[in-house]
Order: C-alpha cells, then structure tokens, then sequence
C-alpha cells in the first residue's frame, strides 16, 4: 500500500471539510442542529402526526397488506424463526457446498416453534409457507413421536436435498417479492401495469460489490445493456422517464478511500461512460450510497462526474443521501454548493439507509471513537425531517426524491413542500409500502417512483438480507402497520417531540459504544478507520516522525540494557533492501545473567498483589496507544504488513493486555499463590508485537518472572 494515497493532495472545499469535521460529531449536538433546520412548528407537527395516522388507519382499513409486508410482521427480528430466517438466507450466500447447507437447514429450522405462527398471519401465502417450514422443522426433528413420521421416513429415504431444495425455492419465492424481473427486458415488461396507472421506475441491478476487474468489467456491462433497454422508453423528460440506479462499488474493485488515486483513475472513466449514456437518453441516473466509510470517496468521485462538460444541460444526474448518517446535513449543502458552482441542476434520492446494523457493529469492532450513524430509529426520522427541509429549501437546483414508506415522513414532506407537489417525489421499494404510496399518491397529487431490483436469483440474497434487516425490526413501519394491535396515532407520533423527551438520554444506551463493547470487564483497544480521512489522516501524520527512524534492539537485564557487541541488520522481508533497524545479540554469558535475575525478582514480584501486577498490564496498554504511530511503524516494516494490520496486530496486543490484567485478577481471587516460577516467551516473527506481548502479559500477571526472546 502507498501511503501516499492515503492522504491526496487536493484540495477540497470548506463545506468538505464541514463533512469531515462531523464524522465523530456528538450524536445529541447534531440532532439538536437539526431540530433547528425543520421550519414545522409544534403545531404544525401535531398535524402532520394527525395526518400520518389517517395514512395508516386508511393503509389498515382500505388495503391488505402484500406477501412480504405480512412475512415481516409475522417473522420480524423479534421472533426466534424470523431471527433463524435472517440467518438461515444471509448464510446461504456464502455456503459452498450442499452438505453444509443441510447442516444449516437443520440448525436452523428444526429447533423454531413454527407452528405458533400457523394461521396467524392475514396471508394465507404466509400460513402455507408457514405449514412447510413446520413440516419441515418437524422432518428433521427426530422425535419419534411426531405427527409426520412417515413423511419424515419418506424424505429421509429420498435424502436432505429434497429440505435443501425446498428451502432454496422458499427463499426463491421471498425473493420474487422483491426483484421485478430476471432481466431488465422482464422487468420493465412487469413494470407496464403500474405505469400505467402514473408510477415511474428506477432499476437497480442486482449485483453486489466487485471483487475484481473481470467483475466490474461484467457489471459496466451490464449497466450499459440496462441503460440502452430504458432508453427505449424514455419520454424526454427525466422526471416522466425510467431510470437507473448505480453502485459505484460495481465499477471498481478497489472502491476504497486507501486506492483513492486509483478509483479516480479508472473508476471515474467507467461511471462518466454510463452517465453520458443516460445523458443522451434523457433519463435518471442514481449513484447509490453505501457503507460510510465510503462517503468521503464517493464525494471525490461525483465532483469528477458532475465536473464533466459532456454533462452540462443534463438534469438527471442524482445522488442518494442517508439519512441515518450523523454527515447527511453537510452532505447535502456540499452537494449544493457542487450544483452551484457548476452551475447544474441534480436530483438527490433521501433514504434512511439499509447498512444500520453493519456499520454499528464494524464501529464496534473497529474501536473507533462514536458511531457514524445515529443509534435511534427516532434520531433518524428527525434527521430525515430536517434533510427533507434542506433539500425542499434547495428546488432550484435539487429535484428531492423521497424514498420511505412511512405514513409520518410522507405526512411530513408533504406539508413542508406547500402547494407545488411538482417538484419532487416520492419513492418506494417493490414490493413494499404499495398500499401508502397509492394513498398518498391520490390524497396529495404527488409523483411516485418504485426503485425496482433486476437481476438473478443468484444475486438476490445479499439484497434480500438487507431488506429483512432493514424492514424486520419491531419498530419499522412496514412491520407496525400490519399490527392492528398498535394504534395508528402511535405509529404516526411527531418524532422530533419523542426525541426531546429523552432528555440525556438522546444516544441509545442499549446500543454499547465502541470503546465501552467490554464494558464493564474492559475497555476496548482503540482504532481507526483507514478509509474515512477524519479518522485515519492523524494518525498518518503522526507516523511522518518516524519516516526515516532506524531502532537499535539489545539484550535487556533486569529493566537495564546489557553490554552490547556488533550488531546486525535487522531489514524488512518486504523489501530486503530496507534496514528496519540494528539488532545485538545476547551471549551464552548474559542469558545466564538473565535467568539469576529472574530467579531474584521472581520472589518480590510473585509477592506483589495481584492489582498491582493487573495495573502494570494496564498502563502499558495505555502506553502501547499512545505510541501507536511509532509501533504500526515497527510492525509494518519489520513483518512486512499493510498498515491497516499493523494497526490491528497493536490494537491485539493492547487487548490482550488489559485482558490478561482482568484475567489475573480473577485467578488470583480463586486461587491464591498461583505464581509457578521462571517462564520463556519466543515470538513468532509474523506478529512480533502482539503475540510477544500477550505471552508476557499472561505469566506476568500471574506472579512470574519473564525471559523473552524475539524469533529472530
């Protein structure tokens, strides 16, 4: 890796820097900034919770909810079989081999009460998947007092592939739901029903990141083919017309702020081709956002594209904005500002996001200071709220797309927008929130666009897992307004009203910071983000001091360097030519000296109690942070490591630490006087800092002495 394109020399601008500054903003600070932007008043927010409620009672009374809106509510995230779902279609993406998926099939849907959901749900396609899963849990439970042993012999004499294929096709017929068609001729031929009845569309190929160039190559391909197909029924209007939504990570296998060079480079040509193909079609066409750690880079990569003559005079160019993002606010004055200077107008599509519980879970393993997404649903429908404004405020130059299916947000955009309903839209998946949009669309005269996926069931999963995840919560309004048990005024509640009445509690409490995710054993290695420049641009100028640092290694006795003889070059096995430092070597005679030290402090420190020791770990877990510029710089070149490992191996060495500290403490209290004497630590050569330290760390704290030798 090139540090270098870590950290580009270009110029970005004030409102960039703004982006940046909010990456680790404080969760209750930027949404007390948004309550601000939102020009509602109190009153006029009573109302529009009172109009959403209308929404949901006319959704409940008027409509039956679709397939997948009744698969939600009865197998959401809150139920142990919606949770086995979950697991069972995003496992099946990866599982390689038919053996593997039986075992999954049978851990997952063997031990779920399926039958406490039989004739539950409104959907009778719900009861009958309903019936087979049980039918199935039940062939592969082995009590013999089961009311289907005979089938369960049957299909056992047929063998578990008949289970794998039902379960294949099950998730098969799931994934209909979602994806319009296999092919974008299919699609667009199922999509002439509702355009009829004024829906226009926004196709999205199926396909998730590319791995490799023959991957991006396949999907620039497939963009291409798509785009020539809805140019076909373009009606030279881009708001009237089709169009398509892109991934940028599709276009490069490299789509990464650490290849930043390279992504300008080859990815900006590949997009740029596909937006002039739109362009001359006069057509839509959405760059989608993704993970956030994407977000700086995707800026980059829109300033090119929208910078490009060959696009002037071209108003469907879009962006997609989440709102869920604590940088959504900048993000869209950035963008703004972009269509300002280049005198251009865009649309931008505001979603809430579909990553939410990845980029919890990555901040958390990561260690990073805060989130970059809010932790509350509730924070996320006032961010929502108050980027509607901004982008509402902003119509001569953002066309504003509005894509939910909440019965509040609809309620709420529709009265900020005032009396021209012409100048945005609103949008949905297929296959979900039909019932709203057709409301909506007849009480406010206001457009509607279905963001529509095509593509292979092959593809699907990955999408699919996202909508589940995204849809299957308690608290998704796809999931309450099938429950009649919640009453519409709840599900419609003003959402900036429900966060003020938090207090201190704005942040969710349940959600554990990434520093605290040990808590209360431990607090977690702290780290970084190498793609997103807030985070990682520090520590990289911190290791500029040691650029061109050569350490010296000896023989240590008792806390004090020994006489050293020659040295020898210690170099890099990345690069041979690259001295990393001068290494002494003890002798025969010092070895023998270190173990007589070790015998001596053996007897005072084992005496020592066991806090003290655990105190020790802990401040050099502390110490190992603060210096961690200097250590990734020693790990990297000494075991010849990308950065983004050294910092993962200082980040295992710290853990370990404090680990061990509370380890040793526990021990002790359990059994006193565990100490056993002299121990010898040899360190592998590939993790000389972690692996080292956690050998040390584990005996010392127990009360013994330490000889340690490197590998090499």
């Amino acid at each position: 890796m090139n540090e270098a394109n870590l950290d580009p020399q270009h110029e970005i601008s004030e409102l960039r820097s703004r982006i940046r500054d909010n990456y680790s903003a404080d969760e209750a600070a930027v949404l007390h900034g948004l309550v601000e932007r939102i020009k509602l008043s109190e009153g006029d927010r009573r109302k529009v919770a009172a109009v959403g409620a209308k929404y949901v009672e006319r959704v409940r009374k008027e409509t039956s909810p679709s397939m997948m809106e009744a698969f939600l509510a009865q197998y959401g995230l809150s139920t142990a079989e919606g949770v086995g779902l979950m697991c069972l279609a995003e496992a099946l993406l990866r599982v390689p081999d038919a053996e593997t998926i039986d075992d999954l099939i049978h851990d997952k849907i063997e031990p779920s009460d399926w039958g406490a959901h039989l004739g539950k749900s409104s959907s009778s396609m719900v009861n009958a998947s309903t019936w087979a899963l049980m039918l199935t849990g039940k062939v592969l439970d082995d009590d013999p007092k089961g009311p289907v042993r005979a089938l369960r012999g049957l299909v056992r004499r047929m063998g578990e592939p008949v289970v794998r294929t039902a379960v294949g096709q099950s998730m098969k017929i799931l994934g209909r739901q979602f994806v319009l068609g296999q092919t974008i001729e299919e699609g667009m031929k199922n999509a002439r029903e509702l355009e009829k009845q004024g829906y226009t569309y926004s196709y999205d190929m199926l396909g998730e990141a590319a791995r490799s160039d023959e991957d991006a190559i396949r999907y620039h391909a497939a963009y291409a083919r798509a785009i020539t197909a809805i140019a076909k029924q373009a009606k030279g209007d881009v708001r009237s017309s089709p169009g398509i939504s892109v991934k940028l990570s599709a276009l490069h296998p490299r789509y990464e702020y650490t290849h930043r060079d390279t992504v300008i480079a080859e990815l900006v040509p590949r997009a740029l081709e596909l937006a002039k193909q739109a362009a001359k079609a006069s057509i839509g066409f959405n760059i989608d956002a993704e993970e956030q750690d994407r977000l700086d880079l995707s800026l980059d990569v829109i300033e090119a594209l929208l910078s490009d003559p060959g696009l002037a005079g071209w108003d469907g160019f879009g962006i997609v904005v989440q709102a869920y993002g604590r940088r959504a606010a900048p993000v869209i004055e950035a963008l703004y500002d972009l269509s300002e200077r280049l005198d251009r107008k865009i649309m931008v599509r505001l979603v809430k996001g579909a990553y939410w519980d990845s980029e919890i879970k990555l901040a958390q393993e990561l260690g990073v200071k805060t989130f970059p997404v809010f932790t509350r649903k509730v924070n996320t429908d006032v961010s929502y709220m108050a980027c509607a404004q901004m982008l509402l405020d902003r119509r001569d130059r953002i066309y504003p797309q509005f894509a939910t299916h909440n019965a509040h947000t609809c309620a709420a955009v529709a009265a900020m927008a005032g009396d021209d309903k012409d100048s945005f839209e609103f949008q949905r998946l297929h296959g979900m929130g039909e019932s709203l949009h057709q409301i909506v669309k007849q009480s406010e005269g206001t457009r509607c666009r279905i963001y529509a996926p095509v593509g292979a069931h092959r593809d699907l999963l990955a999408y699919l897992v996202r909508r589940l995840l995204e849809n299957g919560a308690n608290s998704s309004f796809v999931n309450q307004v099938v429950d009649t048990s919640i009453p519409p005024s709840e599900i419609a509640r003003d959402p900036v009203t429900e966060m003020q009445s938090l207090g201190n509690a704005i942040a969710s409490p349940s959600i554990r910071l990434p520093g605290e995710l040990f808590a209360p054993d431990r607090r977690n290695s702290r780290g970084y983000r190498i793609n997103e420049p807030a985070s990682i641009l520090p520590l990289l100028k911190a290791r500029e001091a040691f650029a061109d640092t050569i350490w010296t290694a000896g023989p240590m006795l008792a806390g004090s360097p020994a006489p050293r003889g020659p040295a020898r070059d210690a170099v890099s096995p990345a690069d041979g030519s690259r001295v990393v430092g001068k290494v002494h070597e003890a002798t025969p005679d010092e070895v023998a000296a270190a173990l007589d030290a070790a015998e001596e402090g053996f007897r005072d420190w084992s005496a020592r109690p066991a806090a003290e020791r655990a105190e020790v770990l802990r401040r050099t877990a502390d110490l190992y942070e603060e210096h961690i510029a200097e250590l990734t710089v020693i790990v990297t070149r000494e075991a010849g490591k990308m950065m983004f490992d050294g910092i993962a191996e200082v980040r295992e060495a710290v853990d370990f630490l404090r680990y061990y500290a509370n380890e040793g403490e526990r021990l002790e209290a359990e059994e006193p006087g565990s100490a056993r004497g002299i121990f010898v630590c040899i360190s592998p050569w590939n993790f000389p800092l972690a692996i080292t330290t956690g050998q040390i760390a584990a005996a010392l704290v127990a009360g013994n002495a330490v000889l340690a030798k490197p590998a090499e």
